[in-house]
């Protein structure tokens, strides 16, 4: 079985190259340092060339809503085309929890367009919609300049990159879904709280401000915005033992 990752080098890619090589498959890595680029084209027919399933975990370079629109039409475009032309058997995408509902974010728009696209393609699907990353929203906090960071209340369902990686794998190594399945993390937490709980462990002296507000990839949040629904898969790793593995020197490489 040969399995074609895109976007293979990214933190989520490593991550599911490495649980599928666990379940003795053949794995091509594939992203622009390994010679592949689904939108020039570049090495993809070869890379494509017996595969048996493909999965994206691709990512715009820029989460702005007219970039992230370009990256995700034409690089869903032209990897579908070369998956039909392949005889791939199984097109897997990861796309987010909340797509089709925060349509005011260009960047959620740019995603549902991705699935639209699969959808359309007449490729036998699987989409994985997964909640935030723990490593997302803890990025987001420490990667801020402002002496207060406004973060919205809104509810969220945060999982870690290794569980949504595991579930990618079985879903690879599986039949087709031709539909969409929900991953999320086994608590909930209001993103204030979280980027709080970040910002201690850190010893950052920097303020979360809890603003209903303050926007989330353009896009205003409810409590209901993020959370995913009844049927969703549940990854097992927790927030405070994840946090507590990164604070660690010798994983924090893996984070």
């Amino acid at each position: 079985m040969k399995i074609v990752v895109i976007g293979a080098t990214g933190r989520t890619g490593e991550k599911l190259v490495h649980a599928l090589r666990r379940d003795d498959v053949t794995v091509v890595e594939a992203s622009p340092s390994r010679g592949v680029n689904t939108i020039t084209g570049e090495g993809l027919d070869q890379a494509l060339r017996d595969a048996t399933a493909v999965v994206d975990v691709s990512n715009s370079p820029s989460p702005d809503g007219a970039a992230a629109l370009r990256f995700f039409e034409a690089s869903g475009r032209r990897l579908l085309a070369a998956g039909k032309a392949a005889g791939v058997q199984h097109h897997i995408a990861l796309s987010i929890v909340g797509a089709d509902r925060l349509q005011a974010s260009g960047y959620f728009r740019a995603k549902k367009i991705q699935e639209d696209l699969i959808k359309a393609s007449g490729l036998p699907y699987s989409i994985l919609r997964s909640t935030q990353f723990f490593e997302f929203i803890a990025g987001v906090v420490q990667n801020g300049e402002a002496d207060d960071v406004p973060i919205a209340p809104a509810l969220s369902q945060p999982i870690s990159r290794i569980d949504v990686a595991a579930l990618l794998a079985d879903l690879a190594t599986g039949g087709p879904l031709n539909g969409t399945v929900e991953v999320a993390g086994p608590e909930r937490f209001r993103l204030c709280d979280l980027a709080m709980e970040v910002l201690t462990a850190y010893e950052d002296p920097r303020r979360i401000i809890s603003d209903p507000r303050a926007l989330y990839f353009g896009a205003e949040l409810t409590d209901q915005s993020l959370l995913p629904g009844g049927d969703a898969r549940i990854g097992a790793l927790r927030f405070e033992d994840w946090l507590r593995q990164t604070l660690q020197p010798t994983d924090r490489a893996m984070a």
